[in-house]
């Protein structure tokens, strides 16, 4: 079965539980990781940041242009509701893709900070959207899944841009589902949205953005492209690691 209303207003109390005992060293090549960007392209040559290669780092080398994403400044990301669409137990994957999806191909990859700016190895990161028709799977783990952030606290996630689609609260703009919990922390859930000049499915995204009252621009993946039919992005999160 495959559900197409979301009344995110509502806040369910199911969750993952997430217990890790393991314990990974933080390194300063954590920082190259950042999905920090220049507000204009510039020679790969000189803005290219050694180290990892993020959706970031990858547009600058090829010259594309990128939204400027702020570097961490220790504000948490945003809260937002998560909906009555969430389901526990996902398979652990950081690839959605499948012969069955059918949409924009996106790619996005982030870094997972504390509130002192330090990339959190082993974090949890929930994910999961509507599909290309604005429709959720309810069935089954279509466009489901979870991960847990690399020793430099980074992510990366194979998708497709989301629908719009109405609901409870009215049209909701297209938009990404996320909790992220580091060991011993509480979870930071929010929702992911898209610049005003995203290309998909024929939808004006600058009217759907302007139209949803739950909308945070705080919480928009920053994107590259499209290049041949796909989008890169990146997003980065700030959480708490300790409850207060």
């Amino acid at each position: 079965m495959r559900h197409d209303h979301d009344a995110d207003g509502e806040h369910t109390s199911s969750r993952r539980a997430f217990i890790r005992t393991s314990s990974v060293g933080v390194t300063a090549a954590a920082l190259a990781a950042t999905g920090a960007a220049p507000a204009a392209p510039a020679p790969a040559s000189a803005l290219a940041p050694a180290g990892p290669v993020t959706a970031v780092t990858a547009a600058l080398r090829a010259g594309r242009p990128l939204a400027v994403t702020p570097a961490c400044d220790g504000h948490e990301t945003p809260e937002s509701s998560e909906g009555p669409l969430f389901k526990p137990q996902s398979p652990e994957r950081g690839d959605f893709i499948t012969p069955a999806i059918r949409g924009v191909r996106l790619d996005f990859t982030g870094v997972v900070y504390d509130t002192a700016c330090k990339p959190l190895p082993g974090t949890l990161i929930e994910f999961w959207q509507c599909d290309q028709n604005g429709d959720y799977d309810t069935a089954g783990f279509s466009l489901r899944g979870h991960q847990y952030t690399n020793s430099r606290g980074g992510f990366r996630l194979s998708t497709i841009i989301p629908r719009d689609y109405w609901g409870r609260w009215g049209r909701r703009a297209p938009h990404i589902h996320t909790q992220v919990q580091a060991t011993g922390g509480p979870v930071l859930i929010t929702q992911l949205y898209f610049p005003d000049d995203t290309q998909a499915y024929g939808r004006d995204f600058a009217a759907l953005n302007a139209a949803d009252g739950l909308i945070n621009r705080a919480c928009t993946i920053a994107l590259a492209g499209p290049q041949d039919g796909a989008y890169t992005g990146a997003f980065d999160f700030v959480i708490k690691t300790s409850v207060q």
